[in-house]
Parts: C-alpha cells; structure tokens; sequence
C-alpha cells in the first residue's frame, strides 16, 4: 500500500470537537482529529488506475511477486481523500518547528519527508530545509525507499520532530531529495511509519515507538478511529476523517470492551490472526495460522486468490474484473454485501458501503476485496480501512497487540456529517523526549501538561 496526501490544519478546539475527550484528558494523553480530502465527480478511469497502483504496492510493500520495483495523549485531526481512499495528518520538523502533511501509516516503520533538494520530482508539496534548523543532524546514511508505482531516495537524518503536543529530539528521520514522478501529492509531503522499528528501512526508531517506550504517554498505545464518506455524493474536498489518540483510549468513540488480540512472535508490522470470515451469511475457509496485517495505509482489503475467490462465490453475478481493475472482482451494485470477520475474540461487521469500493458503470460496482500474493513469511491478509471505519481500532506497545471496539453512536455520526475543517497552528509542547542512539536507547522524559495541542493530521493511501 502506499500512504497518501493532503493538508491537514492544527488549532486549539474545544474538547468536544472532532471526538474530542468531553472529561479531562489523562496527563501527557492527547489527541489528533483527522480530516479527509474528496475529488469530485469521480472518474472511472481515475479510480482504475487508482485500485492498480494500490494493489501492485500492496504486493511490494508486503514482499510478493511484482513484475515492478519491489520495497521493501493528544490527538489529530485526519484529512479523508478521495471517498475514504486515503487518510493524512501533520507533524512538525526542525528548529523552529515547520508542520508538513503526511501519510498516516501503520503498515510501515519510516518517517520521511521531502527536502528542498527534491527539485521538480516533488512537485509543489511543502519541503524541508535542513539548512533553516539549529537542530539538524545529517546521519550520513542512504536511504531508499520502493514502491510498486515508484521510489523515494535520500539520506537519513536527526532532527526536533513534534506532534500531538510531543515533542522528540533528534528523532531519525529520511530526508528524501528525489521522488518518482506522482509520488507525492500537495500538499502531502511524506508519510509517517507506525508499524515496528524491526521493518524500518532507516534502521530508525518510529517516533511513536520513541514516545511509548519512554513513558511519554500515560498509556503506551494509540487509538484511530476513520470516518466514512464513501457514499456521500455531496463530500467536499475537505472533510473530518476523524481522530488519532495518542497516549489514551477515547470512551466517547466507543461502546463496551477493547477487544485485544496479542501480536504473535516479534512485532515488525501489526499482525494478528484471522481465525474466520462470513459472507452473506456463509462461512470462508481461513487456513489456520493465517495472519493478517491491520494497515491504516491500505484503502481496501486485501488476501489470497483463492480466498477472494470464495467471497465472491457467495455473491450472485460477480466476477473478476478485468485490465487496470485485475484482481478486484464486479458485483451488482443493488446487492447488498454483508462481511464479518474476526481475529480470535469478538466478531466485526463490515459496512455494505465499504464493501462497494466503487463503481465501474451504472449498474456494476467494484468490491473492495482484491486479490494480492504476499511474500514469505509476511501477512497473507492485509486488513485496510474498508474494515477500520467499522470500529475503534487500539495499537499497543506492550503488551504488543491490536485491539478493536465498536463504534459509538457519536462516532458513527461524524459519517458524512461534514464539518469545519480546524485552522492550521502548531500549539506548545507538553510532553519531551530526548532521543539517543544508543542502544539500549535511554531518553530523558520531562512532561507538563498544559493545554491539549490539536495538530491537523491526515493520513492518505500509498499503497
């Protein structure tokens, strides 16, 4: 999956914006509210080409056979672009702090943003300037970056990174001066890894992991909860997409239990167990010991031929689609799609609108299951937003795990509600780490909460 692009805008808001904690809010535990970008009217053709590239970088990001490159507490306001297609947010570099946009990422480890050596390769994205930061460190060390539709190429870097009211010094980072061409989009400027240090190709602690194993956050996880537009035909280019906790669980985005199912093995990307399936009411055989990744960078979902090959068996009239769309598979849109998963624990439900990804004519839509070959040892299943927007979705550090819980009812309301989208700040730092590069890694942690810090976050497709 490649992550995706938009400008998302920082602001103090009221606590009860944008799912914002309507109680006080545990110490150094923030939030970013999360906005969503939209193209309109869609174009077939676009999205075809949109569903390709989405699933060849799937395929290289996850390590399987491509005739392509292969590559390896506060809280933030998401842009949602293009119908749900992609989710971006904010950070802010350097000394003094400049806030870029950035793909939200779970589905990859490295922090990247483009330098302002890129030259036209980026486009009119916003860049960084090493040269305008007191607290610039250059590593000295290549780093390169291989996307199925592209690569991104720099060197590795330390520098002041803030976010959510945090702030990390000499956070490593890639400082990319070349990019293949589309690869950025403004004003989206680079993507932010929240999977494991173990897949970084920096060889850099992701920033999250940097806040969480330093006791920055009052509890060592985060939380995304994603909002649906899908099916709005009147979404404008802007919408909230809705919120990134940082350091803390939001009560107000859910009902009942955080449903955890433990990481197996060393965590590298966010991987649980997918122990079985429904569609239409029919049961799809899951080896077992399938293993799926929970990817906020994927726009769909994404498994074995012979998987995607049963779900649609249960669907009358389906069948594979063709050129740009291979892979994917056409249904009548009247029918209506019904999918439950579940990893072990409890079991979720997906949408009907988020099972039609789009559609290909007036009467054929395209489903957003498609099929993708993984590489040894990885994931077979990539488990993307189609599925997140259904629930409140729980990364934690120790012990490693991915929790879920449903929706409230003033989560589901923020679904094609649209919104102001909140003014672009960057507010004070209420909680610091001092990051080291030395292993064991021991950082200083000082933490005064003072106000909660709303930084503009999205979080796009890239793959």
């Amino acid at each position: 999956m490649i992550p995706l692009i938009f400008l998302a805008f920082l602001s103090v808001l009221p606590a009860d914006t944008f799912g914002a904690p309507t109680d006080v809010v545990p110490v150094s535990g923030q939030a970013i509210s999360l906005l969503r970008r939209n193209q309109s009217p869609r174009d077939v053709t676009q999205w075809s080409a949109l569903a390709k590239s989405q699933r060849d970088n799937l395929i290289a990001k996850y390590g399987g056979p491509v005739t392509t490159q292969k590559r390896s507490s506060g809280y933030n306001l998401i842009v949602d672009q293009q119908y749900d297609s992609s989710y971006y947010g904010s950070l802010a570099v350097g000394t003094p702090a400049v806030s870029f946009d950035v793909i939200l990422d779970t589905g990859s480890a490295d922090l990247w943003v483009a330098g302002s050596s890129c030259g036209t390769s980026c486009g009119s994205s916003s860049t960084y300037n090493p040269s305008s930061s007191s607290t610039f460190q250059n590593l000295s060390t290549s780093f390169d970056i291989q996307y199925g539709s592209g690569s991104a190429a720099g060197y590795v870097a330390q520098d002041m990174v803030q976010m959510a009211g945090f702030s990390v010094s000499s956070q490593g980072f890639a400082v990319v001066d070349s990019v293949s061409q589309n690869l950025l989009t403004s004003p989206v400027s680079g993507l932010l890894g929240l999977a494991w240090e173990s897949i970084a190709i920096s060889k850099q602690m992701p920033l999250w992991q940097t806040l969480a194993s330093n006791n920055a956050w009052d509890s060592a996880l985060f939380g995304v909860q994603l909002t649906r537009y899908t099916n709005d035909s009147t979404a404008q280019q802007l919408e909230p997409g809705g919120v990134l906790n940082m350091g803390y669980t939001n009560s107000s985005l859910y009902t009942g239990s955080i449903d955890y199912i433990d990481i197996p093995g060393t965590p590298s990307y966010w991987y649980i167990p997918l122990t079985s399936m429904t569609v239409q009411g029919t049961s799809i055989s899951i080896t077992s010991g399938t293993t799926a990744a929970i990817d906020t960078g994927t726009t769909n979902i994404a498994g074995p031929a012979s998987s995607i090959q049963a779900i649609y068996a249960q669907i009358p009239n389906s069948q594979p689609a063709t050129g740009e769309w291979a892979g994917y598979y056409s249904f009548p849109c009247s029918t209506t799609v019904n999918v439950e998963l579940s990893f072990g624990g409890a079991t979720w439900s997906i949408s009907p609108a988020d099972f039609a990804f789009t559609q290909s004519s007036s009467t054929e839509c395209i489903g957003a299951f498609f099929e993708a070959s993984t590489g040894t040892g990885s994931p077979s299943w990539i488990i993307g937003d189609a599925f997140l927007k259904n629930v409140y979705s729980v990364f934690r550090y120790n012990p490693p795990s991915v929790g879920f819980a449903n929706l409230s009812s003033i989560a589901i309301a923020e679904n094609g509600a649209g919104g102001t989208v909140p003014s672009a700040t960057i507010g004070t730092v209420s909680a610091a780490v001092t990051n080291t590069s030395d292993a064991p890694r021991r950082h200083a942690l000082s933490a005064s909460l003072s106000t909660f810090l709303f930084l503009a976050f999205s979080a796009v497709l890239l793959l």
